[in-house]
C-alpha cells in the first residue's frame, strides 16, 4: 500500500520544487542554517501541494488514462486504489501544506494557495487548450521559484521569474514532442491538445523557447553578476544537449526525472552547479588564492 501511495503521489517528480532554492543560493544565505531550514520545510510544503494537484489530475483523467498505453499502470487507472481514496488522501496533503506554509509566512502561503488554484485551473480546463497548457505549467513553475524569496522576505528578482519561466516553457514543450512521438497516431486519442503539437510545430517552438531561455541566462548573468559569465558554456550546453535529447530520446523529455541516465547531461548539470556555488560563495577565496 505504501508503494501505491508513493506512486499515487508522484514522489519521482517532486525534484520540481527544487526551485524554490534559487532565491535562498543566489542572494548568498544557502549556508544560513535558519534560511535553508525554513526553505526546506517551504520544500515540502511545495511537494504536498504539487502532489495532492496529482491525485486530483489523476482522478479527472481516469477513463482517458486507461487507454493510454504509458499511464495505464499508475495507481488510479490501474485499480489499485480507489478515486474516493485518491480523493481522501488528497485532503490532508493540501491541509498540511497551507498550514505549514502559513506558519512559516503568510505571503508564502498565499503562493501556495496560487499554486493550488492554477493547478486546478490546469486539471479542468487549460490542459485541453494548446499552448495555455504549456503556459499554465510555467507559471506554476514561476510560482515555485519566487514562493522561496516570499519566505525569506526577499525582493523578488525579475531575473528568477524570467528565467524560471522560460525553462519550464522549454521543458514543456519538449515534454509534448516527446508525447506526440511515443503516441505516434494514436496521439490525439489520448490527448486532444496534441494535435496541436505536431513535429513541425513543436520543433519551431523548441528553438524559439531555446532562444529565449538562452538570452535570458545570459543577460541575467551579464546584468546581475558579472562573474556569473563563466557559467554560460556550461549552462548552453546543458540547454544544448536537452535540446537534441527531445528529437532523440522521447523517454528522457516525457520524464525529466530519467535525465541521470545521459552521462553527458549529469556532466554538464554538476559542472554548471560547480561554478556556481564557487562564484556565489567561494569567489573572495579564488581572488586571494590568484593573487597568492
Amino acid at each position: 500500500m505504501l508503494r501505491v501511495v508513493w506512486d499515487l503521489i508522484r514522489v519521482r517528480q517532486w525534484y520540481k520544487n527544487l526551485v524554490i532554492f534559487l532565491s535562498i543560493l543566489f542572494v548568498g544565505r544557502f549556508f544560513e542554517l535558519d534560511s535553508l531550514v525554513l526553505t526546506l520545510i517551504g520544500f515540502f510544503c511545495l511537494c504536498f501541494i504539487s502532489s495532492a494537484n496529482y491525485v486530483i489530475n489523476d482522478i479527472v483523467d481516469l477513463k482517458r488514462d486507461r487507454e493510454n498505453p504509458e499511464k495505464k499502470n499508475r495507481p488510479l487507472a490501474f485499480g489499485k486504489i480507489s478515486a474516493l481514496w485518491a480523493g481522501l488522501l488528497a485532503l490532508p496533503l493540501i491541509l498540511a501544506s497551507m498550514f505549514f506554509a502559513y506558519l512559516i509566512a503568510p505571503k508564502f502561503a498565499l503562493a501556495v494557495l496560487a499554486i493550488f488554484i492554477v493547478g486546478q485551473a490546469y486539471n479542468f480546463f487549460l490542459k485541453h487548450e494548446a499552448f495555455a497548457d504549456v503556459l499554465t505549467i510555467a507559471v506554476n513553475f514561476m510560482l515555485r521559484s519566487i514562493s522561496g524569496a516570499y519566505i525569506l522576505n526577499l525582493n523578488i528578482s525579475p531575473w528568477i521569474v524570467l528565467c524560471t519561466f522560460m525553462l519550464s516553457i522549454f521543458l514543456s514543450v519538449s515534454k509534448r514532442a516527446g508525447e506526440f512521438s511515443l503516441l505516434a497516431e494514436n496521439a490525439t486519442a489520448h490527448r486532444s491538445v496534441l494535435q496541436a503539437y505536431t513535429k513541425e510545430v513543436t520543433s519551431s517552438l523548441m528553438i524559439v523557447a531555446t532562444v529565449m531561455l538562452t538570452m535570458s541566462y545570459s543577460l541575467y548573468s551579464f546584468l546581475s553578476n558579472k562573474n556569473l559569465i563563466i557559467t554560460l558554456p556550461a549552462a548552453l550546453y546543458v540547454i544544448f544537449r536537452y535540446f537534441y535529447l527531445s528529437h532523440s530520446n522521447a523517454q528522457i523529455v516525457r520524464h525529466p526525472e530519467l535525465v541521470f541516465k545521459d552521462v553527458r547531461m549529469v556532466i554538464g548539470v554538476a559542472l554548471w552547479a560547480i561554478l556556481i556555488f564557487a562564484l556565489l560563495y567561494f569567489s573572495q577565496t579564488l581572488s586571494a588564492l590568484l593573487q597568492f
